[in-house]
C-alpha cells in the first residue's frame, strides 16, 4: 500500500505542475457542452421559405398561415415567379418554396384536388427530411379538416393519440448533453492518459520507477487512480451545466450513475494505458487514441441510432465501451430506470475494464523501451 501511495503523490504531483493539462481537463466539459449542446440539434425548424402565391386568396393565405404556424417555415420573402423561387433555392437564400397555382381556391371551391407545390433543398437531408414530412402532415390535417366539415361530421371517426415518453417536447439537449458527457470522459481518459505515460517516458522519469521496489500492478493502480477522480469531476461539472444551462433533468439517482460510471471510466483508463504501452512517442498516441474516438463518436449510437445500422456495424459498436455507457446515462438521467434494468450494460463494461487492465498490466514491462 505505501509504494501504491508513493506513485500516487507522485502523479498528483505531476498533475499539479502540468497547468497546461490541469487546465484542459477543467475546461474541456464546458466548452465542449456548452458548443455541442447548443449546436447539435436533430430538430430542424425554421427553415427560410420563400412564397411564389398566383392564386392571392383566403384559401392561399390560411394555407399559408398553417405553414408558418407549425414552426418548421419562416416565409422570409415573395417571389414574383417561378424562376424567382428557383433562384433563391439554387443560391441557397432559402431552403425551401411554397408555390400557389391560380386556381387553387377555385378547385376548393368545386370540391376537387387543390395541388399546392412545395420545393425542398435536399442538400442537406436533415432539413429537408424535416421539411418534407412537415408539410405532409399539414397538407393531411387540412385536407381532414376540410372533409369533416363538407360531410358535416361532429367528431372525427379516429381518435389517435401520441403519448411519446421522457421528452415529449423532443428536446435535443435531453438527448444529446448526456451523451457528450460520454464522449468528454472518452476523450480525456484515453487520450490524456496514453499521452501522459508516453510523455513520461520520453522525458525519462518513468526511469525513477526502475530502480524502485514497485510492481506493474501497482504502478498501475497509482496512475489510475488520480484520472478517475479526475474523471468524477468532469462528469460533475457536466451535470452541472447540463442541469443549470441546458435544464436536463435527472431522473434517476445521481448515486447509481456515479457508482455505474466507475466501471466505464476504468475501462476507458484500461484502453488509454494499452495504447500507452504500445505507442512509442506523443505522436503516436495521439493517432491510436483518435483511432478510437472517432469511433466512438459514429458507431456507439451517439450521433446515429444503432438500429438503422448494418448488423456487421452493430457488433463492431458492440466492442466500444462507450456503446454500454450511452444506455447507462441516458437511462437514469431521462427514464429514471435503475441498476436492475441496465445490469448487461454493467456487465460488459466490467468484462472491458477487467480484460483491458489486464492486458496492459501485462504488457507493461519496467524498462526503457
Amino acid at each position: 500500500m505505501s509504494r501504491i501511495l508513493a506513485v500516487l503523490k507522485k502523479e498528483f504531483l505531476q498533475m499539479k505542475r502540468d497547468r497546461l493539462t490541469l487546465g484542459m481537463i477543467f475546461m474541456l466539459p464546458l466548452v465542449q457542452l456548452l458548443l455541442f449542446g447548443f449546436a447539435i440539434q436533430t430538430e430542424v425548424k425554421h427553415i427560410p421559405t420563400v412564397v411564389f402565391d398566383q392564386s392571392l386568396t383566403w384559401s392561399s393565405r390560411d394555407m399559408l398561415d398553417a405553414f408558418s404556424a407549425s414552426g418548421y417555415f419562416d416565409v422570409t420573402c415573395a417571389a414574383k415567379s417561378y424562376e424567382e423561387v428557383t433562384e433563391m433555392i439554387d443560391s441557397g437564400k432559402v431552403k425551401a418554396g411554397i408555390i400557389f397555382p391560380p386556381d387553387f381556391e377555385e378547385k376548393i371551391k368545386r370540391g376537387d384536388t387543390a395541388p399546392l407545390q412545395v420545393l425542398v433543398d435536399a442538400s442537406d437531408s436533415m432539413v429537408s427530411s424535416s421539411a418534407i414530412a412537415t408539410a405532409n402532415s399539414i397538407g393531411l390535417l387540412k385536407s381532414q379538416k376540410i372533409i369533416a366539415q363538407k360531410a358535416n361530421i361532429q367528431n372525427m371517426p379516429y381518435d389517435i393519440r401520441v403519448r411519446p415518453w421522457y421528452n415529449p417536447d423532443g428536446i435535443t439537449a435531453y438527448y444529446m448533453v448526456p451523451a457528450i458527457l460520454g464522449i468528454i470522459v472518452t476523450m480525456t481518459m484515453v487520450m490524456m492518459t496514453s499521452m501522459a505515460i508516453v510523455r513520461e517516458r520520453e522525458r525519462g522519469t518513468l526511469e525513477q520507477l526502475i530502480v524502485t521496489p514497485v510492481r506493474p500492478f501497482e504502478l498501475m493502480i497509482g496512475k489510475i487512480i488520480p484520472y478517475i477522480a479526475l474523471g468524477y469531476l468532469q462528469i460533475t461539472v457536466a451535470l452541472l451545466v447540463g442541469a443549470i444551462i441546458f435544464k436536463v433533468p435527472v431522473r434517476g439517482s445521481l448515486l447509481e450513475l456515479y457508482l455505474l460510471t466507475l466501471f466505464f471510466i476504468t475501462a476507458s483508463l484500461g484502453l488509454g494505458i494499452l495504447i500507452s504501452n504500445i505507442a512509442k512517442n506523443q505522436m503516436q498516441a495521439f493517432q491510436m487514441s483518435f483511432f478510437v474516438l472517432l469511433p466512438s463518436i459514429l458507431l456507439s449510437g451517439f450521433m446515429f441510432p444503432r438500429e438503422a445500422m448494418p448488423v456487421i456495424i452493430q457488433y463492431i459498436g458492440n466492442l466500444i465501451p462507450l456503446t454500454y455507457y450511452l444506455t447507462i446515462i441516458r437511462g437514469i438521467v431521462l427514464k429514471g430506470i435503475g441498476f436492475g434494468y441496465l445490469l448487461p450494460q454493467v456487465t460488459s463494461l466490467l468484462i472491458f475494464s477487467v480484460l483491458l487492465l489486464a492486458l496492459s498490466i501485462a504488457k507493461f514491462k519496467k524498462k526503457i523501451a
